[in-house]
């Protein structure tokens, strides 16, 4: 088994969203031609759609959730709102993508308002089909662990995340 990435604990996803966990599959995330790389930055327009989240490992009997959120809302130096809800697929069969599975709680793109928000895509492998418990009154105040804990998903599979901040005029040009 490969060890967690060390940029997600530089980048405090292991600590404010993540347990430590060794990787065991493959997620390959990209917005149109561009790969998610850990710490890459993204402008909010290049991320208004969902991203294609391609899953390499397991097999189509193996069943996988994907969550994806920001832990720094309102604004990175007091994130009370954390963890703000962006994105929930449940059942995405292993060597497939995010789009076969059950699309549980809708895209909402990123939209930064104070500084540099990290922004995290979570994947667990579940135990069989998922019925989801206690889903998500709020997008904000979610909690990664919380979820995963009450809905019997195991330590992460995968991980991983970008950067965004307010896109002004100037930096669009």
């Amino acid at each position: 088994m490969a060890r967690t990435p060390e940029s997600l604990i530089v980048g405090r996803v292991i600590e404010d969203v993540l347990e430590n966990f060794s990787p065991s599959v493959s997620m390959i995330v990209s917005y149109g031609n561009r790969q998610v790389c850990n710490g890459s930055e993204f402008f909010p327009s290049a991320v208004a759609t969902a991203p294609r989240v391609l899953i390499q490992g397991g097999d189509m009997r193996t069943f996988y959730t994907l969550v994806m959120t920001d832990p720094d809302v309102p604004g990175p130096s007091d994130p009370y709102l954390r963890e703000h809800l962006h994105w929930i697929v449940t059942d995405i069969p292993g060597t497939t993508d995010a789009t076969f599975g059950q699309e549980v709680v809708s895209y909402e793109r990123p939209r930064p308002n104070i500084g540099i928000h990290r922004f995290v895509l979570v994947l667990f492998q579940q135990r069989g089909r998922q019925t989801l418990n206690n889903l998500p009154t709020s997008r904000n105040y979610f909690n990664t662990r919380r979820f995963a804990a009450d809905n019997n998903l195991d330590l992460p599979v995968a991980a991983v995340f970008f950067n965004a901040q307010r896109e002004t005029a100037a930096r669009r040009r």
